[in-house]
């Protein structure tokens, strides 16, 4: 995938966990009908994750992880085999399941490969498109706000030592997701926000996923289910300030 128009990317999470209630489908039906809605809409890529990362989620471990995905990529493979597909995961092995169901597709790992050692090394063997996000800490720490002297030269720092490893491991065409909403103050979030076009230093396509985030509608007074319009007007600004893919629920 090469620079040019913005992308969207919409999300199906195939849990009954996730925070942003519209965008579960539990079942290959709701599944279905989730993605028809998306594509509907406009959506590029289907982004599908089976293990919810919201705050206070809890970690699934891998053989539910595949559970909840193996059916639906399966009816993707035979329904929609011209459909771009991203898969959420942290989990090499749920890649390499996932490539022998499906084929090609891109790897959103919020973990930039730091929880499985094995996954940038699958990702780059198999040839596959990734997805690196900025974050601190662990699955259970990783939503607490850390600490930092300049948000975005933190995040630059982040990112050449990812290039580091990446390039190590063979994985030559990655995306940069500055992770909004993960290991930030909703003060941090915005700057980070503000800044974006910074992090177009590094030649590489940018990720923007701020759809129903807290930093958009907890000073707002709002919720998920009302900050529409306000993430509508952060999703168009974003495409001003160089997101090539914008990650979002529509």
């Amino acid at each position: 995938m090469e620079s040019g128009a913005t992308k969207i990317m919409g999300i199906i999470n195939v849990d009954s966990d996730s925070f942003y209630a519209p965008s579960r489908a539990a079942t290959v039906d709701a599944f279905r009908r989730r993605a028809d809605l998306l594509l509907t809409q406009g959506a590029d890529i289907l982004d599908i994750g089976a293990c919810s990362s919201r705050p206070g989620a809890e970690e699934i471990g891998t053989e539910e992880e595949w559970t909840r995905l193996e059916p639906v990529l399966e009816m993707l493979a035979k329904e929609y085999p011209d459909v771009s597909v991203s898969i959420d995961t942290f989990r090499a092995s749920i890649v390499l399941m996932a490539y022998q169901t499906i084929g090609r597709f891109m790897v959103n790992d919020i973990s930039s490969g730091e929880w499985d050692e094995a996954m940038l090394p699958v990702a780059g063997r198999l040839g596959l498109p990734y997805i690196a996000m900025h974050h601190q800490g662990t699955f259970q720490t990783m939503h607490q706000p850390y600490v930092y002297d300049d948000i975005v030269e933190s995040v630059k720092q982040y990112f050449r030592d990812f290039a580091v490893r990446a390039k190590e491991a063979g994985v030559t065409h990655w995306i940069l997701d500055p992770g909004f909403g993960f290991s930030k103050s909703d003060e941090d979030n915005q700057t980070l926000f503000d800044r974006l076009d910074e992090l177009k230093s590094f030649r590489r396509p940018i990720l923007v996923g701020v759809s129903r985030k807290r930093f958009i509608w907890r000073p707002r007074g709002l919720t998920p289910d009302t900050c529409g319009d306000v993430v509508r007007e952060y999703e168009e600004r974003a495409r001003s300030l160089g997101a090539f893919i914008i990650r979002t629920h529509l």
